[in-house]
């Protein structure tokens, strides 16, 4: 009884600490105004305190924003259920590959300084990939190499088609060469290492023919950093986090900030497994761009709403709209094999565009939505999606980083659009 007690008055210190600080991040509005049936949203609250009481995630964020306005902004659960501390509306959680969109759209404000054209091969920054080469599997399962008849460009570096891979994604002879994962190699490797080796390392495929998820944008954010001279964090918050907003959106969470940040449960709930979050523990040896953020669904929930504002929001401005639609119009064509369905679930349907997977078709893909939505999301739980057609955004932060994450990505869309009455 003394330690329940002593969980309780700890849990309760924390959420009076986060009452003061936990802001709207956008006005509120009601849910019918919404277009939404708050009857539909309640089915949010009940599917999700189910899903915590059966120890299959420890808690999550959800805020919806339609016509600029949030209709639902709830934390449901725990931000530390082994400790009993509930989750509060401004809990940090690691972005991972959330982290990609930021980085391009950060990228794209040098686009639109004329800085960095996109054709132009990443070897104008770092010479070292002038030269790459395609590796080719033979019979025998050894590696041979070819001269890749294309450089790569920052285009392919915004859209996975560099012939860059991530080792982790695939059990070939040349995937076993290539580092894992965004943060795992920036755990291990300063940003030069990284760049030094991976361009010793053969191509998956030829730059420019195939979409392959990969450690491009870990490529794009260092490129980021030789043109402006600054990290990558500082850079970003210059262009992107400080015009939009994004107070707690950063490459280190700091020491006042710590105790905000989420947790998984011990166990990964599939396979029963002890799991964590290394990035959680330790900091970067540099600010991966493919994966090693950290932010809060109030971030962003502002991030999407200002790309579905055409690229502003309370009348800052970080891109043009014509560069958020170009950013956002699929870049694969019919000349670029198409693997997003294949290596990243429920994407069967989408294209790509620069840093978000864009929906080409409706009714293929296992999540709903609209033709021209435009997503990504994160190896530990989050996602995010804009809808133009329904001008809605939505994120959902949570910590599931097993495999359960992907039925929650299925989940949360069929609860949004179910809740929907216009």
């Amino acid at each position: 009884m003394k330690n329940a007690y002593r969980v309780a008055i700890v849990a309760a210190a924390v959420l009076a600490s986060h009452v003061a600080v936990a802001a709207d991040p956008l006005p509120r509005t009601d849910p019918e105004t919404a277009g939404f049936s708050t009857a539909g949203l309640a089915r949010i609250d009940r599917f999700f305190e189910s899903e915590v009481a059966a120890d299959r995630i420890p808690g999550a964020i959800v805020a919806i924003a339609r016509y600029g306005k949030l209709a639902y902004y709830k934390a449901i659960g725990y931000q530390d259920k082994a400790a009993g501390v509930p989750l509060t509306t401004d809990a940090i959680f690691n972005l991972a590959s959330m982290t990609k969109p930021m980085v391009v759209v950060g990228a794209l404000t040098l686009y639109e300084e004329g800085l960095l054209p996109l054709r132009q091969p990443l070897w104008n920054w770092y010479p070292q990939f002038a030269n790459m080469q395609v590796g080719v599997v033979d019979a025998s399962g050894a590696v041979r190499t070819v001269p890749a008849k294309n450089p790569i460009t920052i285009q392919d570096l915004m859209r996975h088609t560099s012939g860059i891979t991530y080792g982790a994604r695939g059990n070939t002879p040349v995937h076993k060469m290539w580092p894992a994962s965004s943060g795992g190699t920036a755990l291990t490797m300063t940003g030069p290492e990284f760049l030094d080796r991976i361009s010793k390392l053969p191509l998956l495929y030829e730059p420019g023919t195939t979409w392959d998820y990969s450690l491009s944008i870990d490529v794009l954010g260092l490129v980021v950093e030789k043109i402006t001279g600054k990290t990558l964090g500082a850079a970003l918050d210059e262009r992107v986090w400080s015009k939009v907003g994004m107070r707690d959106t950063a490459f280190e969470v700091p020491a006042d900030k710590r105790s905000r940040m989420a947790k998984p449960l011990p166990n990964d709930p599939v396979t029963g497994r002890p799991q964590k979050i290394a990035l959680l523990q330790q900091r970067p040896k540099f600010d991966c761009g493919g994966g090693c953020a950290f932010g809060t669904a109030a971030d962003y929930i502002r991030f999407g709403q200002m790309l579905l504002n055409g690229g502003e929001i309370d009348g800052r401005r970080v891109l043009s709209p014509q560069t958020v639609r170009f950013m956002t119009s699929d870049h694969l064509g019919k000349d670029i094999k198409n693997n997003v369905a294949g290596t990243e679930p429920a994407r069967a349907g989408y294209g790509f565009g620069l840093g978000v997977a864009v929906r080409t078709e409706r009714g293929v893909a296992a999540t709903n939505g609209s033709i021209g939505d435009y997503t990504w999301n994160g190896a530990n739980g989050t996602v995010f999606w804009a809808d133009p057609a329904e001008r809605l955004t939505v994120v959902m932060m949570s910590v599931g980083p097993g495999e359960i994450r992907k039925y929650f990505r299925e989940q949360i869309a069929a609860l949004v659009y179910g809740a929907m009455e216009r």
